[in-house]
């Protein structure tokens, strides 16, 4: 990776870790490892900050799920959302499909601050193993 300074290595995971959480392409996971490589002292920095750049891109897709017109559709994925509710964004993680959920929560009208949670947890749990794959690597 580049030889960047602290604040400019943990401001490009926030960025990656923002759009990663987005349809665009970020690599986050790619970017956290680096990050944790060049400057291991600052893991539970690097950790929070991947985190909570990732969770607002979610938040960011969620809220625009919330500005679609809320009509009648029939599709299983929906269905299985709304049966389990804001504890399947636990899955929010997941490429592609994680964006999917996060939209159809906001589109679902899904308890802003339990999604929130559930979001977070998810990726910060994602994250935490990445972070313990830099540290053994």
């Amino acid at each position: 990776m580049f030889d960047w300074s602290r604040e400019t290595s943990l401001l490009a995971l926030f960025a990656s870790a923002f759009l990663s959480a987005t349809i665009l392409p970020g690599n986050s996971e790619v970017v956290l490892f680096q990050v944790l490589r060049a400057h291991p002292g600052d893991a539970w920095t690097a950790l929070a900050i991947a985190t909570v750049g990732n969770t607002m891109g979610s938040m960011t897709t969620y809220a625009l799920g919330r500005l679609l017109p809320n009509r009648p559709i029939k599709a299983r994925a929906l269905e299985w959302l709304q049966r389990h509710g804001a504890i399947a964004l636990l899955l929010a993680w997941l490429p592609v499909l994680g964006d999917a959920l996060c939209a159809a929560a906001g589109w679902l009208r899904l308890h802003w601050a339990r999604s929130l949670v559930f979001i977070a947890a998810g990726k910060f749990i994602r994250y935490a193993i990445v972070a313990q794959a830099a540290q053994f690597a």
